[in-house]
């Protein structure tokens, strides 16, 4: 792997990582009231296109990186829209 690749394999995991303290405080708690609803809307939109761009592609770390992030993103959305 050279350092090109060591680099964006690092940005992915800590990038996608990054949402687990999330779903996991919100899963525990049942409150969401601190998550912007439009915010989270707005990412995964976002984030959907650069899973089409991985596609389109065919770069399978953004393709992973990507459907994982969704999923988080979704998992606290569908939190968000659950614990009004």
């Amino acid at each position: 792997m050279d350092l090109v690749d060591t680099i964006g394999t690092i940005a992915a995991i800590l990038t996608t990582s990054s949402f687990l303290p999330q779903v996991i405080h919100t899963f525990r708690s049942k409150d969401a009231r601190g998550i912007s609803l439009g915010m989270y809307s707005v990412f995964i939109t976002g984030v959907t296109c650069w899973l089409i761009y991985g596609l389109l592609l065919q770069a399978w770390p953004i393709v992973v990186a990507n459907v994982i992030t969704i999923s988080l993103a979704l998992a606290i959305l569908v939190m968000k829209l659950r614990y009004r």
